[in-house]
């Protein structure tokens, strides 16, 4: 996200200041938006890359498995009625450890005093030209790294942004970021991220929560993802207490001005561009602003940027149709009453009962891993 603090320019309108917990959850629903505006224009799909399968060659009666094992450490089912996975904390440790043996280090960077917007904010315009440009970081929002192994480049394949909840440890990506084929077991999560420095620290998962209808048929309407994370390698703290959050917002009219914002995946700057947030469909949301490469899927579309914080009502992420979209345009699943559900259990569900120690300790239930998806 880029705000008139943190990043191009000043926004407009009043900041969606909801109540903490579940009752901000019910306020903030409400009747269904409008009808489908239409498709967008045909382009090359960016972010949306096939998973690696087993390719099997048949010569006469042999058959040569060529491809990923059956079983990888980087993968685990996680509880698949529930769409719930309890995370490994040497998981997290082993993968923060990696993204800090590549090119990124640990640098402080400013205090963020105010975590909500609230005030009144300028007109929001639409970017111009309308393109995806560079922008100034902002403390909330950050790329997602998923280290391949041990040895492994640290890459980063997709945003995340904070967003408020009552434990203020939450926050918000696509479900395709961390569920393809089976939870991703090394995620690090780096808000604010610019030039090869992590000014607010790394963060790692301790839970994770997608709709159990993605797990089963990847439904595009659910392509959401919830973390819950904490500061790897320190003990105690809250993320929302150090980079501020977004404020959620169920069932936002479409048609509104809007922000988004993505780390591609060869840049460790976000870009960001401003224009309306559409309706695809009742289940979709679409944002025509070409230049958002792999790496943005997960990045916050967001409405009511409040310069005095540089946060916003977040309405959607990158994500939903087509993978998130393509060279033209952007979508995402609307934040209905399903996302709202899905919330709900992100920051009351503590997850699976039984911890489940990564996917080592249940083998069986470990599944291909799959290509990052952007």
């Amino acid at each position: 996200m880029a705000t008139s603090e943190h990043g191009t320019a000043p926004a407009d309108g009043a900041g969606a200041d909801q109540d903490a917990g579940m009752a901000s959850v019910a306020d903030c629903l409400g009747p269904g938006g409008p009808t489908c505006t239409g498709r967008g224009r045909a382009g090359v799909p960016l972010r949306a890359t096939l998973a690696l399968g087993v390719l099997t060659v048949v010569v006469g009666s042999t058959a040569l498995a060529l491809g990923s094992p059956s079983r990888d450490p980087l993968l685990a089912a996680g509880d698949t009625a529930t769409g719930s996975y309890l995370a490994a904390r040497a998981d997290g440790d082993q993968a923060a450890a990696a993204v800090l043996a590549g090119p990124y280090q640990e640098r402080p960077g400013p205090p963020v005093t105010a975590r909500y917007g609230g005030g009144t904010a300028a007109p929001l315009a639409a970017s111009r030209p309308l393109q995806a440009a560079p922008a100034a970081p902002s403390p909330a929002v950050g790329a997602l790294f998923s280290p391949a192994d041990d040895d492994g480049e640290p890459f980063h394949h997709c945003t995340a942004s904070v967003v408020h909840a009552p434990a203020g440890d939450l926050i918000v990506t696509a479900a395709h970021c961390v569920h393809d084929g089976g939870f991703r077991t090394r995620l690090v999560f780096a808000p604010g991220l610019h030039d090869g420095f992590a000014p607010y620290g790394l963060w790692v998962p301790t839970r994770i929560q997608v709709d159990p209808r993605w797990i089963s048929d990847r439904d595009p309407d659910h392509d959401v993802a919830f973390l819950r994370v904490r500061r790897a390698g320190r003990a105690g703290g809250r993320i929302e207490d150090v980079t501020g959050a977004e404020r959620i917002r169920f069932d936002a009219p479409a048609g509104r001005p809007a922000q988004l914002t993505g780390y591609p995946e060869d840049q460790d700057t976000p870009v960001s561009c401003r224009h309306t947030a559409d309706a695809q469909s009742p289940t979709q949301l679409r944002f025509a602003c070409p230049g958002f490469p792999n790496g943005t899927s997960g990045g916050p579309m967001l409405t009511d940027l409040d310069p005095a914080t540089g946060t916003g009502s977040l309405i959607g992420v990158i994500g939903g149709l087509e993978g998130g979209g393509d060279d033209l345009v952007s979508y995402s699943s609307r934040f209905g009453k399903d996302i709202a559900a899905l919330y709900r259990r992100a920051i009351t569900n503590p997850g699976p009962g039984a911890a489940q120690p990564g996917s080592r300790a249940a083998a069986s239930a470990v599944m291909p891993r799959a290509a990052p998806r952007s």
